[in-house]
């Protein structure tokens, strides 16, 4: 299919209504992406696709998002909500020039997989003139039935329209499908609206197309495939079935997951071979983990890239800009933002470092915090290669340390700290000999005069 063009035509208009939501539904998401960026990504892979996305009116965020997601597609309005085939018209500009293949997808699809979209082109590309996108229903209620006669695709019929034999087709329209470019913009532009509501269906095509003498067909997915989102229950069966599939996924490419449904898992998270992610990690999105690396329990990590053979958590806390190098260790408890962590580093306690570089092999005493923000603006903290920091050291940036250098625990530093030098930043210690026993005794009197 490599030498055929294409027009993607991706239907985003509706509204959150039964989602109970501001948003419009497409803008949901599934793994940490948008739903309609799932579909998206269907057609990006494809070299050179026309993208066209039919937005309802007054969409600013929708149109935003797809301009971001897919910097070529372009956004259609269709004002009044007359139907999928109406829908599909919004984009006519794009149809006037037809590519190969035109394939209409719905936004609130999101769980098409990339063999399934390949299968409608592969029947294009096999002379179909449309292409419908059918599954077998477990319970086909409420769906409309493909009624076949052998391979051709006779009509599309919807549940209160079909007959008793017809109902009892389980065979049924996703609503993806495919047309001949040639053809698209004639055969869609000639459908009616002659039903209950008054609307242009774009399921209408098959049958008229089979009245033209066309070549209409039908070809598969698994029902999962082609699930729809209506309302927030069906979203998160969705999310259940995605995290399911990203779980089957990275086990096979050579990840271990002590207990798979308790992982979840991003659209773009990258585990290396080797991998292990204990039980109850959560991976945000923008993470890559190299190989080798070991997740532990409880951790989250967002915006992070771990390198090989590293050791995080449990309990840790990655935020978007942490880059570690191979062999870092980032412990309980510990939160890293924004800063670059060396080769062979620690940070294994109760430490919270954000917007500073860590030097190869230094080590992070428990309790560090540096002290990146004074209210107004970030500050960064420098640590050189080496370095040994002291527990419980407040760390003032912006402010460096030279290689070397040792923080003596419990420190407030302030000033640069020169390479293999030692700061102490605490107050001078004092020993009062026997005032435990005298406070202890003044201690006593006080809550007996009291009582």
């Amino acid at each position: 299919m490599s030498d055929r063009s294409l027009q993607a035509i991706v239907l985003a208009a509706g509204l959150g209504t039964r989602m109970r939501s501001a948003a419009p539904k497409v803008m949901h998401e599934i793994g940490n992406l948008p739903m309609v960026g799932h579909v998206l990504k269907r057609v990006q892979r494809y070299d050179g696709a026309g993208i066209a996305v039919v937005v309802g009116p007054q969409m600013p965020d929708l149109v935003k998002l797809v301009g971001k997601l897919a910097p070529g597609a372009t956004c259609h309005e269709q004002v009044d909500r007359l139907g999928t085939a109406h829908a599909v018209l919004a984009a006519r500009d794009v149809l006037k020039q037809p590519k190969d293949d035109v394939l209409v997808l719905f936004g609130d699809t999101p769980l098409v997989s990339d063999a399934a979209v390949d299968r409608v082109r592969g029947g294009l590309a096999s002379g179909a003139d449309v292409v419908v996108l059918g599954f077998e229903a477990v319970d086909p209620f409420g769906y409309g039935r493909l009624v076949m006669k052998g391979d051709a695709l006779l009509a599309i019929r919807e549940e209160k329209d079909a007959t008793e034999a017809e109902r009892a087709i389980t065979f049924c329209n996703s609503g993806i499908m495919g047309f001949r470019g040639t053809i698209a913009l004639d055969l869609i532009s000639a459908i009616g609206n002659t039903n209950a509501k008054g609307e242009y269906y774009l399921t209408d095509a098959a049958e008229l197309g089979h009245a033209r003498g066309l070549k209409v067909i039908a070809v598969s997915a698994s029902e999962d495939d082609v699930r729809g989102i209506n309302n927030r229950a069906q979203l998160a069966e969705c999310e259940a079935i995605f995290q399911k599939r990203m779980r089957q996924d990275v086990m096979l490419s050579g990840v271990t997951l002590q207990a798979p449904e308790t992982v979840f898992f991003s659209h773009d998270t990258v585990l290396g071979v080797d991998v292990t992610v204990e039980p109850n990690v959560v991976f945000g999105p923008g993470v890559t983990v190299e190989a080798g690396a070991r997740i532990r329990a409880f951790s989250h990590l967002e915006g992070t890239h771990v390198g090989a053979g590293s050791l995080i958590g449990p309990y840790a806390r990655l935020r978007p800009g942490a880059v570690l190098a191979a062999d870092t260790h980032v412990g309980n408890f510990v939160e890293i933002k924004n800063a670059k962590v060396g080769a062979g580093a620690k940070v294994n306690h109760l430490s919270y470092i954000g917007d500073a570089s860590i030097g190869a092999r230094s080590n992070i005493g428990a309790g560090t915090i540096t002290c990146n923000y004074d209210g107004y603006g970030k500050y960064k903290t420098e640590i050189g290669e080496g370095c040994f920091i002291g527990s419980n050291s407040t760390l003032v940036a912006p402010i460096q340390i030279g290689d070397g250098a040792y923080i003596a625990a419990g420190s407030t530093v302030t000033e640069a700290v020169p390479v293999d030098a030692l700061a102490i930043g605490r107050a001078h210690q004092s020993v009062k000999p026997e005032r435990a026993k005298e406070l202890r005794a003044r201690f006593a009197a006080r809550k007996a005069e009291k009582s």
